[in-house]
């Protein structure tokens, strides 16, 4: 094994604790928060138990649209310097954040039935979701379209950066556009329109599932980087063996 192999393995190393300290932690959070979904925040005089969906919602929410805001910076930043650990993060950011968009998608539906009387409307912010979530079933696409993974790679980068257009519209789509979806009740210029209990429960609950992300997030990115270095050596080896060499011999 080359040095930069070796200098590769012994940073996942690292990175395998700091993933298993974040998981560890963002997880007891993750029940800490749930607590306080249940018992702590008080029931909404409007909506009842229902509205508790809120605090699940918008925090696989966010963290959707962070991935992703996370995969096209670090697909720019691949285009521009081509090191590969930036879209072995672009990658792993890409599969765990489209498992938490999923889970808003669901939610959310299951929140308008309870809200509104009917699964899905297509209102801006549902919409300008829904249309995120299609491109990134591209961007996986993408990747496995060509014969050429390399190329594949590039295209997909360049569907991120410019699919990452759609996050502050989405963002924002309430303030454009007419809609029944519920408008911000912390980041909002009159301040924050909830109850402080509520508040506090969903800026837990936020970090809570943040934390629990990014130790995810370490996790892939690992497998990605450590799949990687096995590639590599094993295309190593049978170079070398059809050079007539011993295995190994051009890569130890």
């Amino acid at each position: 094994m080359n040095q930069t192999n070796q200098l590769d393995v012994e940073a996942l190393a690292d990175t395998r604790k700091w993933a298993k300290l974040l998981t560890i932690l963002g997880g007891i959070a993750v029940i800490a928060a749930l607590w306080m979904v249940f018992f702590y925040a008080p029931t909404d005089r409007e909506q009842g138990v229902m509205q508790r969906i809120f605090y699940i919602h918008v925090p696989t929410a966010w963290l959707g649209m962070m991935a992703f805001g996370i995969m096209a910076l670090c697909s720019l930043l691949y285009l521009w310097l081509r090191d590969e650990r930036l879209d072995a993060i672009a990658l792993s950011s890409a599969e765990i954040g489209f498992v938490f968009l999923t889970a808003t998608l669901m939610a959310g539906p299951l929140w308008a039935k309870l809200a509104w009387g009917t699964w899905w409307q297509w209102d801006a912010r549902l919409s300008f979701s829904l249309l995120l979530w299609f491109i990134w079933l591209g961007y996986f696409a993408l990747r496995n379209s060509t014969d050429d993974p390399e190329q594949g790679k590039r295209f997909a980068a360049v569907l991120a950066i410019i699919g990452s257009i759609d996050l502050p519209v989405i963002h924002l789509s309430v303030n454009w556009f007419r809609t029944i979806h519920p408008k911000p009740v912390i980041l909002n210029p009159e301040g924050a329109t909830a109850d402080g209990p509520m508040v506090a429960t969903l800026l837990f609950s936020l970090l809570a599932f943040t934390i629990f992300f990014f130790g995810l997030l370490l996790y892939r990115y690992q497998y990605e980087r450590m799949q990687r270095v096995f590639e590599f050596l094993s295309a190593a080896r049978l170079r070398g063996e059809h050079q007539g060499g011993r295995p190994g011999e051009s890569y130890s």
